[in-house]
C-alpha cells in the first residue's frame, strides 16, 4: 500500500480536509494505495506558493535552472527500477514500457534544461540613430497544468520541463489513478534542489481543481492535455479569463499505406506503434487505410504481430502488452467492436476482454470496417486497429482528413512523389512516413483542428510559457 501526499511550498503533506481517493490496480483491481484528495483552501496555499516560488525561479539566472533541471533528470535515470515498480503497479504498461518512459522523460528534462540557456530575444534596427529596439522574453508567470493517466511522468515532464526552462512556477495536476509516479518527478525536481513554491503538486476532483485555478487571477497560463471535449470546456474557461494556454487533446491517427510500400516493415512498426501501451496512446495510429494491391497481404502481416503480443500483468514474465487504465475503457472498447460488427466490419484477431479479472482487452483487429462505424469516427483509445482498403491518392486522403482530429498521421511509400504529396496535403500536426518518428524531446508535439493548440515538444514548447516584451530606448538629449 502507497499513499501519496500533495507537495505544497516545498513540503509533503496531507489535504487539510484528511481527504483521500483509492488507487487500484488495473491489472488485479486490488486496492494498492491512496492519494490525498485537495479543496480549494490547499488550492489556495498551493497558488500563494507559486507566486512566492515565481519570485525566486524568474530571478535565478538560465544557467542555475538548467543544472537544477538536469541534476533531476540523472536522479530519475538513478531511480528508475524503483519508480518503474511504482508506474507498473498503477497503470499496467510492462514494466520494460515504464522504464523506457522514465528514460525519455528523463531525456525531456534534460532537453528542456538546455533550452532554458536558449530563451533569446534580439535587437530590431532602429530607424534613428541613438535609438534601440530590444525584444526581451520574459516568463509568462505561475502555470496550472492538467495531465493524464496513459503516460504519467513523461506528459507531466513535458509540462514542467518547458515552464520550468522558461522562468514559470507550476501547479500541476496529474491523475488520481497514477499518482505516485509523477510524484516521483516532483520528487526528484525537490531532491535536486528546486527553490520552495516553484513546483506545487494537488490531487483532487478534476472539475473542481480545473475550474478553481483557471479561473484565479494569479495563474496566467493553462496547459492541459487530455480529451477533446474536456479540452474544448478548459480552452473556454480560460478564453473568459484571457490566459494563454497549450492544449494537446484527441487524436485518430490514420495509417497510409500505398501499395509501393514495404508490407511487412510497415505492418512491424506500425503495430508496435498501435499497441504501445495498450493502444492508450494519442499518437497511436488508428485508422489503417490500405491500398488494394496490398490489402490481404498486409492484413495477414498485421495480424501476425498482434496475436504473436502476451496479454498480461505488466510484472509478469514475456508479457508484451497489459490492461486498460479503468473498467470504463473495457466497456468503451467492447462497444465499439460490438457496433463494427453490426456495421458489417470482420473480426480478424482478438475482439474481447481477454482475461476473467482486471481491465484487460485483447488486441484486436478489425477488417472491411465501415466508415458509419462508431470507431471510425470516435478516438477507440485502446488496443483496436481498424482496416480499410482504398483506391486512389485522392480517396485516402478524403479519409484521412474527414475527421475533425489533426494530431498525427502516418504513411508508408517507397515514392518521393507521394510522401511530398502526402506531406502537402495532410491535415494533421505531426506526419511520419516510413517510420516511427514521433514525440522526441526535439521536435514539436502537438495537433490542428480538434486535436489542440500549441506544441509541448521542440523550442516551440518553451515559446509557449514565455511573454514578449518589446523596449524602444532613446540616448537622453544633450
Amino acid at each position: 500500500m502507497q499513499h501519496t501526499q500533495l507537495f505544497i511550498d516545498g513540503e509533503w503533506r496531507e489535504s487539510r480536509s484528511a481527504e483521500t481517493i483509492v488507487v487500484v490496480n488495473p491489472a488485479t483491481e486490488d486496492i494498492i494505495g491512496s492519494v490525498s484528495h485537495a479543496r480549494h483552501a490547499d488550492l489556495d496555499d498551493a497558488v500563494s506558493a507559486a507566486g512566492k516560488g515565481f519570485k525566486i525561479w524568474r530571478k535565478m539566472s538560465p544557467l542555475d535552472r538548467s543544472h537544477i533541471m538536469r541534476t533531476a533528470a540523472n536522479l530519475l535515470r538513478e531511480r528508475i527500477n524503483r519508480i518503474a515498480t511504482v508506474m507498473t503497479l498503477e497503470q499496467g504498461k510492462p514494466v520494460a514500457e515504464s522504464k523506457t518512459e522514465i528514460n525519455a522523460s528523463a531525456d525531456i528534462l534534460d532537453w528542456f534544461a538546455e533550452e532554458a540557456r536558449r530563451t533569446y530575444g534580439r535587437v530590431v534596427p532602429a530607424r534613428g540613430e541613438g535609438i534601440y529596439n530590444l525584444v526581451l522574453k520574459e516568463p509568462v508567470g505561475p502555470v496550472a497544468a492538467f495531465t493524464p493517466w496513459n503516460f504519467p511522468i513523461s506528459q507531466a515532464v513535458r509540462k514542467l520541463g518547458a515552464a520550468l526552462a522558461a522562468g514559470c512556477s507550476v501547479i500541476i495536476k496529474p491523475p488520481e489513478e497514477t499518482p505516485a509516479s509523477p510524484a516521483e518527478l516532483v520528487r526528484a525536481l525537490a531532491d535536486a534542489g528546486l527553490p520552495k513554491g516553484v513546483v506545487n503538486l494537488v490531487f483532487g476532483t478534476p472539475a473542481e481543481i480545473s475550474s478553481y485555478l483557471i479561473a484565479h487571477p494569479a495563474i496566467r497560463k493553462i496547459s492541459f492535455t487530455g480529451s477533446t471535449p474536456v479540452g474544448k470546456q478548459l480552452a473556454s474557461l480560460a478564453g473568459l479569463h484571457m490566459k494563454r494556454i497549450t492544449m494537446e487533446l484527441g487524436g485518430h491517427a490514420p495509417a497510409i499505406i500505398f501499395d509501393d510500400a514495404d508490407v511487412k516493415f510497415a505492418a512491424t512498426v506500425l503495430a508496435a506503434g498501435k499497441y504501445r501501451n495498450a493502444g492508450q496512446v494519442c499518437i497511436a495510429p488508428t485508422r489503417f487505410l490500405v491500398q488494394d494491391a496490398l490489402y490481404e497481404e498486409f492484413i495477414s502481416e498485421f495480424v501476425e504481430r498482434t496475436v504473436a503480443l502476451k496479454l498480461g500483468n505488466g510484472f509478469d514474465e514475456g508479457v508484451t502488452i497489459g490492461p486498460l487504465a479503468n473498467d470504463r475503457r473495457q466497456a468503451a472498447l467492447s462497444s465499439f467492436v460490438e457496433d463494427a460488427v453490426q456495421s458489417g466490419a470482420k473480426v480478424a484477431a482478438g475482439g474481447g476482454r481477454g482475461q476473467n479479472k482486471g481491465y484487460f482487452f485483447a488486441p484486436t483487429v478489425l477488417i472491411d470496417v465501415p466508415t458509419t462505424a462508431r470507431a471510425m469516427n470516435e478516438e477507440p483509445f485502446g488496443p483496436l486497429a481498424l482496416i480499410q482498403r482504398f483506391k486512389t491518392f485522392d480517396d485516402a486522403l478524403e479519409e484521412a482528413n474527414r475527421l475533425p482530429f489533426g494530431l498525427a498521421s502516418y504513411a508508408y511509400t517507397r515514392s518521393i512523389r507521394n510522401a511530398t504529396a502526402i506531406s502537402a496535403a495532410i491535415e494533421s500536426g505531426m506526419l511520419s512516413i516510413n517510420h516511427y518518428g514521433l514525440a522526441l524531446p526535439e521536435l514539436p508535439f502537438g495537433g490542428v483542428k480538434d486535436s489542440g493548440y500549441g506544441s509541448e515538444g521542440g523550442l516551440e514548447a518553451v515559446e509557449s510559457y514565455l511573454a514578449t516584451k518589446f523596449v524602444s530606448q532613446a540616448s537622453p538629449a544633450d
